[in-house]
């Protein structure tokens, strides 16, 4: 991914107002990131525990979308697999829900994906970030073909949420 200015991330937002995206925190560290080894930008809002972004670029331009976590219910939390990267990450994975771009958003609907809790598919991907004990599966595909089928499912939700 090519590296982004925190103005660039303001205006690639979709899925909230003009308003909403001057007001949301994006990370101060954007110089800092590993962007060579990142197919999407994502973090976790500090002040706000429930809320979550992610920039990508599936077609050359950003997109940025504005995630909530649900509540987690009572009871056992179990490990999941992340819908994007495929892993079970020892942090967790938790339901994402993006509103919907355009009326659709404006009138509640919205979209739901499974992510890594901290919004690091990339970097576990490439082994840069140890997910944990038995996180990945053993798989016969090459480096570049789990980074394509993880662009794939994450240009997928995408679609799903300006649609």
């Amino acid at each position: 991914m090519t590296p982004l200015t925190e103005p660039e991330i303001r205006a690639a937002f979709v899925n909230c107002t003009k308003g909403e995206a001057k007001r949301l925190h994006v990370p101060r560290d954007l110089g800092d990131r590993p962007w060579a080894d990142l197919d999407y930008l994502g973090w976790r809002d500090p002040q706000a525990p429930d809320r979550a972004y992610l920039v990508a670029a599936p077609q050359g331009r950003p997109v940025a979308l504005a995630l909530r976590r649900p509540s987690p219910g009572p009871g056992r939390r179990r490990r999941t697999m992340c819908s994007v990267c495929l892993t079970n990450p020892a942090g967790g994975v938790s339901l994402m829900v993006a509103r919907k771009a355009g009326k659709a958003g404006q009138q509640g609907d919205s979209v739901g994906i499974y992510l890594c809790d901290d919004l690091a598919c990339s970097l576990y991907l490439r082994g840069r970030k140890d997910a944990g004990p038995g996180a990945r599966l053993p798989e016969s595909l090459t480096l570049e073909e789990k980074i394509d089928r993880t662009l794939s499912h994450l240009t997928a939700f995408i679609t799903r949420v300006t649609t």
